[in-house]
């Protein structure tokens, strides 16, 4: 019989730009993510930190700063001790749901207890392909078409596909990411999991606390003045889609067990899962067949989920998603706390946020039973996670 793998609790550090004066530019990733660990477990002090069965944390550029084993080197870095182990995990920008899928599962078949699974990307120090070298039969064999590799021109195809989907409604769906997230943040949603972080910068240390990325004055006007750099006449613009960011955190996986032991309160449990590959060149329409195969398996439909945390890579993939599923460019179910387009993307990190961000909601509303965590993942892949309150 299958155990219970519960989600427990959830932290981040506020999400920065990828800049030389955002928040991290002289901030090591390992830093921001070793910030998240040791906050997460001050806020669970009866969870012993030799307990810790395994650190699993995702990022997508594996090199430098986010390189070592990152799981592992979290583990010694936040004081875990030395019988901690750890591992890094890369698929792309669902990194973190999949290491929170991983640990998950490391739980439901018994062989562990305690799990802390997250991720990070320091897209400042990292650009997104910068340190890549793909293989070139990609393109001399035309196992891809040459657009895959460009995240843009893969949302500029999509539009393509779903003529429907215009330029004015995803700025639209856009606007309203910054208006919830807006509100959001006004009604104190991400103080339960954001948490303030110490950086440096040349004019000395301080203390950053909001995500820096927002942008609460965007008016629909200002939306439709922006050109988008993929293509002449394109519909993918800085303001419909999400940003180069920085940021990390992760969130604590227990078994019913530990939970018992250690007076722990879960906040969800992990139900199932679903990862579907797709044509590389269209990858943002990955979480369509994801989300079907996970409910047909699970015997539901879209209508028994009362909330969907979906990231915000690119409006074009969100309003797709909604006209897949006949629901409207503004439905309350679908990212009421906003996303990735005000919030901002950093890679390997934002399926931790989607988590976090659907136990808040759980939390808030007493009502909820069942939510859908759900991403795009570049080079053609969706993935979608059910979980249940617990």
């Amino acid at each position: 019989m299958t155990a219970e793998a519960f989600y427990v609790d959830g932290v981040r550090v506020p999400i920065g730009r990828a800049r030389d004066d955002g928040y991290y530019a002289h901030t090591r990733a390992d830093d921001l993510a070793v910030r998240a660990v040791r906050a997460l477990l001050e806020r669970n002090p009866d969870v012993p930190r030799e307990r810790i069965d395994d650190v699993v944390w995702a990022a997508t550029a594996q090199v430098g700063d986010q390189g070592l084993t990152l799981g592992r080197s979290l583990a010694i870095l936040a004081g875990l001790g030395q019988g901690v182990p750890g591992y890094a995990v890369d698929r792309m920008c669902a990194g973190a749901l999949t290491a929170i899928v991983n640990a998950g599962n490391a739980i439901r078949v018994g062989a562990q207890d305690l799990v802390l699974a997250g991720g990070v990307e320091h897209m400042g120090h990292h650009p997104m392909g910068a340190e890549l070298d793909p293989n070139p039969r990609f393109l001399a064999d035309r196992l891809v078409d040459p657009s895959a590799l460009v995240m843009g021109n893969t949302a500029e195809n999509l539009h393509d596909r779903f003529p429907d989907i215009t330029r004015e409604r995803c700025d639209g769906f856009a606007l309203l990411s910054q208006e919830r997230t807006a509100k959001a943040l006004a009604d104190g949603v991400f103080d339960q999991h954001v948490v303030p972080t110490t950086v440096w910068s040349p004019d000395g240390w301080r203390v950053v606390d909001v995500d820096e990325h927002p942008r609460p004055g965007t008016t629909l006007e200002s939306l439709s003045g922006l050109h988008s750099p993929f293509r002449p006449g394109g519909r993918v613009t800085a303001g419909n889609a999400a940003g180069l960011n920085d940021g990390a955190g992760g969130v604590l996986l227990a078994s019913a067990a530990a939970v018992e032991e250690h007076g722990l309160t879960p906040k969800m449990r992990m139900v199932d899962y679903a990862f579907v590959g797709v044509e590389p060149e269209t990858m943002g329409y990955g979480p369509i067949p994801a989300t079907e195969r996970l409910l047909a398996r699970t015997g539901l439909t879209i209508d028994d989920l009362d909330v969907i945390e979906m990231n915000e890579a690119f409006a074009v993939q969100c309003v797709a998603f909604l006209d897949h599923f006949d629901l409207p460019l503004d439905s309350d179910k679908v990212n009421p706390y906003g996303g990735a387009i005000a919030m901002g993307h950093p890679l390997a990190f934002s399926g931790a946020r989607l988590a976090m961000q659907l136990a808040a909601y759980l939390d808030r509303h007493s009502d909820a039973q069942r939510g859908l965590t759900t991403m795009c993942v570049g080079l053609g892949m969706g993935a979608a996670v059910l979980w249940e309150r617990a």
